[in-house]
């Protein structure tokens, strides 16, 4: 057969069998009374296209973040405080500005499109980046002789990295959650995979920071930072050509609207009805017939909240009328289950944000720790600062192959689990991790300062910069829990059209932990300057970093208390049963999943 079928001849959802692949027949595709049908290869087959643009965008992202506060300090000559609110601003702009792109990724362009589109953005930036180091007149001045660069450089600077912010606002979320399309819910082995799928995702992602703090730092402290930018820029639009070549074997999902307005509605048809008793028996509230063609998920009814079941009461004008409702006075159970999913999201994104806040400190506090220590080894060679970093990815990469390969097997077994753990435990044992982080950093800080008491010349050359591996260690293996659990959690969790900015709630844990790392810093220098002197001085030597450590240890050990006590009294996702369109956004054809 050639791969068209004529429409009399299938019913909508009818699997067929063409040149031994199957086919799913979705009547509602008219071509002139005939449908290109689509055959779904093999999910990894898939994901590994996405994963590659995934490994080169972290491999820019962290080759400019761990650098970053060395560059502000180094080049633009910015004191540790300024310096340490600049990388927490722009991370935390970078991780927030997903929310917009996973937003316009779900109601209107679809997750291919957007990833493209905000790749593009992104080489702009990194092209600005490369010509802000490269064009004579842009370039920063000799830092050996003046204390300032020219104020053209700095601009061009920051647009290069805030353009990269747009791009990112846009990648991650859309990409993301595309790649966890590629694998089917409905079926058994497949939700399996997309499991091990997160999980091999960050240690794609890991590959990408590791290969940033080594070899991009390296060329960065070594030959020149115009020249790592080159290397980014290159890496980068080679991936996205890569990116484009796996078309014909991904899953598409059609971009279905604005996913907020179904809650808005809801929201209203509940006020509007807020006189109304609900019903005893849940089956009285209104839900699309199980003999109906519907697409998505439908959910079953949950006791939480019940004010706003009252969107889903049928009262006795609806009743009588038999032509469709409009729904901004009556919503299914599936909405109405969709908008108290969001809400009982609310106190889990809250209490993960103090995990982000202590993050936040990698990339700024304890590379500025490490530029400070003896960092010479195998004779004269001098690891750069950034790449201390390393030791975060390496950890990840162990840990994340231990958890899926050894952990999740045996945690099945013991649990009956598929996931081997729930998701919220997964994420509280993160956070465990990240207090644990917090004590050693405080304790490595203290033997350092103690270094620099004794000899203030010589100050903390004497101590090896593998005094930072523990913290640094620890930290990646609770990314290792915390961080790729949140990605699962915010990913299935959400409503099936809200998927992208599923990802999107995600990253905008770290990037708001940023902006409260950044708040934190500035309420602390001025309650510590009051008492005597701040915690947070010109340079590092000068600051009191180890109290500082020992502050957010005790702030994170209150926090988890509190997640405890949210996540007992969480109810996850409830799924009556599902139907998924897949639609390829650029070409039109279209598959419909049923189960």
């Amino acid at each position: 057969m050639d791969g068209k079928v004529k429409m009399d001849q299938l019913k909508t959802g009818e699997l067929v069998e063409i040149d031994e692949k199957k086919w799913v027949y979705d009547s509602s595709v008219d071509n002139k009374g005939r449908v290109p049908l689509r055959a779904s290869t093999g999910a990894w087959k898939a994901s590994l296209f996405i994963i590659a643009i995934e490994f080169s965008e972290r491999l820019s992202y962290f080759g400019i973040a761990t650098s970053l506060i060395i560059y502000l300090t180094k080049v633009l000559h910015e004191d540790l405080k300024t310096a340490a609110k600049n990388v927490n601003y722009w991370t935390g702009v970078t991780t927030t500005m997903p929310l917009l792109g996973g937003f316009l990724a779900d109601a209107y362009l679809c997750r291919f499109s957007t990833v493209l589109a905000s790749s593009i953005i992104y080489i702009l930036g990194l092209l600005l980046l490369t010509m802000s180091n490269m064009v004579p007149a842009w370039k920063p001045c000799n830092t050996e002789i003046c204390l300032s660069p020219r104020k053209v450089h700095e601009v061009i600077f920051f647009l290069g990295i805030y353009l990269i912010s747009i791009g990112t606002g846009g990648h991650k979320p859309s990409l993301e959650s595309f790649g966890a399309d590629q694998f089917d819910d409905n079926h058994p082995d497949e939700r399996k995979k997309k499991m091990s799928f997160f999980n091999w995702w960050n240690f794609g992602l890991c590959c990408g920071l590791l290969l940033a703090v080594t070899l991009i730092v390296y060329v960065q402290e070594h030959v020149s930072w115009a020249m790592a930018d080159i290397i980014l820029t290159m890496v980068m639009a080679s991936t996205i050509v890569i990116f484009c070549i796996g078309r014909p074997f991904y899953r598409y999902r059609r971009a279905s609207g604005s996913p907020l307005t179904p809650m808005v509605q809801v929201l209203v048809a509940a006020i509007a009805k807020r006189k109304l008793p609900c019903p005893s028996n849940s089956a009285e509230l209104y839900e699309v017939p199980k003999s109906a063609e519907t697409r998505g998920t439908l959910l079953c009814h949950t006791q939480r909240l019940k004010f706003l079941d009252k969107a889903a009461i049928l009262d006795d004008k609806q009743n009588s009328e038999d032509n469709k409702q409009s729904p901004w006075r009556l919503a299914t159970v599936t909405k109405v289950e969709e908008l108290k999913l969001i809400i009982n999201m609310i106190p889990i994104w809250l209490t993960t944000l103090q995990f982000g806040i202590c993050v936040a400190q990698a990339s700024t506090f304890f590379i500025k720790q490490g530029m400070t220590l003896n960092r010479k080894i195998f004779g004269d060679f001098i690891i750069p600062p950034a790449s201390i970093y390393c030791i975060t990815a390496i950890g990840m990469l162990v840990s994340v192959t231990v958890y899926d390969r050894i952990l999740v097997p045996v945690l099945r077994r013991l649990t009956g689990n598929e996931r081997g753990i729930k998701i919220l435990q997964r994420i509280g044992i993160g956070m465990i991790f990240s207090i644990l982080t917090m004590v050693v950093a405080a304790l490595v800080e203290r033997k350092r300062l103690g270094l620099v008491e004794e000899n203030p010349s010589k100050g903390s050359t004497s101590m090896t910069v593998f005094w930072l591996v523990p913290q640094f260690l620890i930290i990646a293996i609770g990314d290792c829990f915390t961080l790729v659990g949140l990605q699962e959690y915010f990913y299935d969790q959400v409503p099936d059209s809200m998927r992208s900015l599923g990802i999107a709630f995600y990253l905008s844990v770290i990037g708001a932990a940023n902006f409260l790392s950044s708040m934190l810093i500035t309420i602390v220098d001025g309650l510590t300057e009051k008492a005597g002197k701040s915690w947070f001085g010109k340079d590092i030597n000068s600051s009191r970093l180890d109290y500082f450590y020992w502050l957010l240890a005790g702030m994170t050990a209150v926090n988890l208390a509190i997640y405890v006590l949210v996540s007992r009294q969480y109810s996850y996702k409830n799924v009556q049963r599902t139907m998924v369109v897949v639609v390829d956004c650029s070409e039109g054809d279209r598959v419909e999943e049923m189960a």
